[in-house]
């Protein structure tokens, strides 16, 4: 996840695209008699709650205890505040002998590079951080593209042609889902659009819930969000409205809510780099994976969702799979907010411009960070 630092991307142009499949399984190494497992530690920025960006990560912890056994000894600390906080419990963690430590927040990148200089035999993964070093290694998902997705399953399901969006701060991840979740709502329902509320924090339940009842209060018949916990989700089950789950299928608490979920699959990624430090074969790099990776997957679809819609929405990920969709390619030429083209007809952003967005799409109510 990302903290407010929407100015500092430039250099996350260097994010390479994970090679198809990258993920999705792991030869295992044998340990040899007696060896000790590698320690591998986690930080996680909001508590651990039943679903939700932590709640992700935690799956792939566990994953890697599943798929490494008595190789490794895992251990986590939730609720850690980006800042002097994340600095001092990677530091600890390190201290304490953990080899391998994965740090999933934008806001841990910093302290992580910090951290890193002082134990150079240790190996560090930034989750959605974009620096890199000889020890650390960074890593991403093209959130965008299961947000196109949803989008779609938005626009066929919307009775007022008009969304909403709890976003958490104004920077291009955010701004990426929000205009790929327009675009894809507008390639199905051209009438749609998209009311955003900023709440300039990522795990704060009161106001999470509160934004998504002031757009429902203002005819929105279905929610998306950016931010770290359920309330989105209960508060439209509450109100008899339509949500979209982020992170993780949020079923238990919005049975009838949940339109589709867009959800992160770490495990694959995390077992395979703790397997590298196993076979000493890590080394450092950046990682952008996609559906076409297995990192990022919409399903999970509601009772109330048709069979065609939800064909129409699998048709499409199987082909931004195979490269044939992209959400920011323009068939025609593609306008912001405010009126000025950013996409050319026939075009298609590179990495790079998705990586430094900083505008929301024709159809977006609403400004960059208000």
């Amino acid at each position: 996840m990302y903290k407010n630092l929407a100015a500092t991307f430039v250099a996350a142009c260097c994010l390479l695209a994970a090679p198809q499949g990258a993920f999705s399984q792991t030869s295992l190494a044998k340990v040899a008699p007696g060896a000790e497992p590698l320690k591998v530690g986690f930080v996680y920025v909001a508590p651990l709650t039943p679903a939700g960006w932590v709640h992700q990560h935690e799956l792939g912890r566990q994953a890697v205890d599943a798929a490494l056994g008595k190789q490794v000894q895992t251990t986590y600390v939730e609720n850690v505040a980006e800042g002097p906080d994340a600095e001092r419990v990677i530091r600890d963690l390190a201290r304490q002998g953990h080899k391998l430590i994965f740090t999933p927040s934008f806001g841990y990148m910093e302290p992580t590079l910090k951290v890193a200089q002082e134990f150079p035999d240790v190996k560090f993964e930034s989750i959605t951080g974009y620096k890199t070093a000889a020890n650390v290694a960074a890593a991403n998902a093209r959130y965008y593209e299961g947000r196109y997705l949803a989008g779609i399953a938005a626009g066929r399901m919307t009775q007022s042609n008009l969304a909403g969006y709890v976003a958490g701060f104004p920077i291009p991840e955010v701004l990426q889902g929000i205009n790929a979740f327009t675009l894809g709502m507008r390639s199905v329902n051209s009438r749609a659009e998209v009311k955003v509320v900023w709440l300039n924090a990522w795990f704060d339940p009161t106001r999470e819930r509160d934004a998504a009842m002031t757009l429902f209060n203002q005819n929105v018949d279905v929610v998306a969000f950016h931010t770290g916990s359920d309330a989105v989700m209960v508060a439209a089950q509450e109100r008899g409205k339509f949500a979209v789950a982020y992170h993780s299928d949020m079923r238990k608490v919005a049975p009838d809510a949940q339109i589709v979920a867009v959800t992160h699959q770490w495990g694959g990624y995390y077992t395979a780099r703790t397997q590298a430090v196993l076979n000493g074969t890590w080394t450092s790099g950046s990682v952008w994976g996609g559906v076409k990776d297995g990192m990022i997957r919409v399903g999970d679809f509601g009772s109330k969702v048709p069979k065609a819609v939800q064909a129409e929405v699998l048709k499409a990920q199987k082909a931004i799979a195979a490269g044939k969709l992209h959400p920011f390619y323009a068939a025609q030429a593609v306008l912001d907010n405010e009126g000025k083209e950013v996409i050319a007809k026939g075009q298609t952003l590179s990495d790079a411009q998705i990586l430094g967005m900083h505008w929301l799409v024709a159809g977006v109510q609403g400004k960059v960070g208000r």
